[in-house]
């Protein structure tokens, strides 16, 4: 089994890299963050932004970047 990292080290671990995705032929030249790309299909279908949709579009963000 493996242990959980005690709560000091998990803090320290948010300022890691994002993992990166390539989606040739997807994405634009520029890299865009998840949270960014499922905030702008959302709004494209029409769902309006609040508050808590910032601050998951900037979690989702610092976890996965997609590039071409």
């Amino acid at each position: 089994m493996k242990k959980k990292k005690p709560a000091a080290n998990r803090a320290t671990d948010a300022g890691s890299k994002p993992h990166r995705v390539r989606l040739p032929g997807f994405i634009t030249e520029e890299e865009i963050g998840l949270g960014d790309a499922i905030k702008r299909v959302t709004y494209a279908v029409g769902i309006k932004p609040c508050g808590g949709c910032e601050k998951r579009a900037a979690a989702l963000n610092r976890w996965m970047v997609l590039s071409r």
